[in-house]
């Protein structure tokens, strides 16, 4: 690879590290939504105005019992369990995705700091700690008994509450009305502990986030020293993980979202009137397509990054390369060839600019050689050279620097697509959101690199940039040569903890450069030899 080019990338991969480890979250990003339109159209549930009153007045005190009872709620996706404490969530699992144990994912172990969906008159969810009367029995719901209802009452000192649950067979969507009466305000969070299942992947944000509008705003719960608040144009409240994410959207306007630290664990939480006040509360996967049909905004919760203008209509591309293929790896190849099939006539002047850049290399050391003392005249006559041999100096960084952006746009949807997670695509590799450990992990006392994991893939990858480089005219000297020959072993061992799904990108890219190369080379030969 020519030095230039390789700069070039080195840079783009320093940008990369420093985004992802380094420095703090983008500026939300209007999210690049399709021209369709389809999330302006705000559902008749959401077009209520403001909390309305309680439909059934809700008078005197409630005998409630002093022992907490669990109802155990189970559809085709999930199992879950709520309490009579605070009429809350207590656990919730996913039937559809596995862990590395074989075993369901658990979006929430134990309720945590705050339990889901624990509400009070103050940001403290006093109620939380209430024991509710329950209406309802443990269900399991199917396609022959496809909904489902749990009511929670609270009845005390002029404070009443009816939390009523709607479940349904084939969604994770819930739906929950909550009827409020005796308290000017009413506080309600989705909790601290539910929706994230790995918190110790940091490869992409894992906390409370929300939507305002069309920005995604992100929370860090180290950077939480002090509450924050927003008012207007809230759509909906969440905590997530890389793949994962529960999330309240309420279905009328309410007065603020605040969120700030509680015990070490970040609160987000949404503040309205008293009255009915209804919601939808999602627990489940980063599905884009299948949130978009909830047609409430959800699918901003997946952020395609910078370049989500680039991002979202290459997953697109991804997804139908999948239909097409039935394998997310070959779904991954098409998409680095049809990538690669616009920048071909650019990279293909890149690469005769450098040969040519090449072959001057003699004349240009007897210039520097020549004007040593007298730099201005050196350079007029460098200019001159270039002119008369019809060289463009800068040719050989132009086509990696147009593709910048769309390495960037696949890196961001090859780390955060959930299709990925678990998809396996030939031989060994069974995981392309995994780094590919074949051979096991490098040993955790050796510095910097102790822990990655190490596999063929990305040793592969780095001795196609080696052939690459082999190939590719230079116009360094000797001992810049060996220097340069560092960067496949610099690049390999980046790479070993990339997911499986990039590393093959970035092979067959390789791979697509060693042919254009290979048949460039050629060309120039033949062109010389007649």
């Amino acid at each position: 690879m020519e030095n230039r080019a390789l700069i070039a990338v080195a840079l783009a991969f320093l940008i990369l590290l420093a985004y992802q480890f380094f420095v703090m979250p983008p500026e939300p990003q209007k999210p690049q939504t399709p021209a369709t339109g389809n999330e302006q159209t705000v559902p008749a549930e959401r077009q209520q105005t403001a909390a309305q009153p309680p439909s059934l007045p809700l008078t005197g005190d409630i005998q409630l019992s002093q022992h907490e009872k669990e109802i155990k709620v189970e559809n085709d996706l999930y199992s879950a369990v709520y309490t009579s404490m605070g009429g809350t969530i207590k656990y919730y699992e996913l039937k559809n995705f596995k862990d590395k144990e074989g075993k369901n994912v658990v979006l929430l172990g134990k309720p945590g700091t705050e339990p889901p969906l624990g509400i009070g008159s103050k940001d403290d969810f006093a109620f939380a700690e209430k024991n509710f009367q329950v209406t309802g029995r443990d269900m399991l719901l199917t396609s022959n008994n496809k909904t489902g209802t749990l009511v929670f009452e609270y009845a005390e000192q002029g404070i009443a509450v009816r939390r009523s649950y709607t479940f349904y067979h084939d969604t994770y969507r819930v739906d929950i009305k909550d009827e409020v009466s005796g308290m000017p305000d009413y506080w309600i969070t989705i909790g601290t502990d539910i929706g994230i299942h790995d918190k110790h992947d940091t490869s992409t944000h894992v906390g409370p986030v929300l939507l305002k509008e069309s920005d995604r705003i992100e929370f860090d719960s180290g950077g939480l020293s002090e509450a924050k608040s927003y008012r207007e144009g809230l759509r909906w409240i969440a905590q997530e993980d890389k793949y994962f994410f529960a999330s309240l959207v309420p279905l009328a306007p309410v007065e603020q979202a605040k969120v700030w630290k509680m015990n070490d664990s970040p609160v987000i939480a949404l503040q309205g009137k008293s009255g009915t006040n209804s919601f939808i509360l999602y627990v489940g996967p980063k599905d884009y397509d299948y949130l978009k049909t909830l047609n409430v905004g959800l699918e901003h919760i997946i952020d395609f990054g910078f370049f989500s203008i680039l991002a979202v209509p290459l997953f697109w591309v991804l997804k139908f390369f999948y239909q097409v293929s039935g394998n997310y790896g070959w779904a991954i190849v098409l998409l680095t060839t049809v990538v690669r099939i616009p920048f071909i006539p650019l990279i293909n002047k890149s690469q005769k600019s450098m040969k040519k850049m090449q072959e001057i290399q003699p004349k240009m050391a007897e210039l520097r050689e020549k004007y040593k003392k007298d730099p201005q005249r050196m350079q007029k006559e460098t200019m001159e050279l270039y002119k008369t041999h019809k060289v463009n100096p800068i040719g050989g960084c132009l086509p990696i620097l147009l593709q910048i952006p769309v390495f960037f746009a696949l890196y961001k949807i090859l780390l955060i697509a959930i299709e990925l997670r678990g998809a396996p695509f030939m031989l060994w590799i069974k995981d392309l959101a995994a780094p590919d450990s074949l051979f096991g992990h490098i040993p955790a006392a050796i510095p910097l690199i102790g822990g990655f994991a190490v596999g063929p893939l990305p040793i592969l990858m780095g001795a196609t940039m080696v052939i690459q480089q082999k190939m590719t005219p230079t116009t360094l000297d000797p001992t810049q040569n060996k220097i340069m020959m560092l960067m496949p072993v610099v690049f390999t061992f980046l790479f070993l903890n990339f997911a499986s799904g990039l590393v093959l990108y970035w092979l067959m890219n390789n791979i697509f450069s060693i042919a254009q190369q290979f048949y460039v080379n050629r060309k120039m030969a033949k062109e010389q030899a007649s």
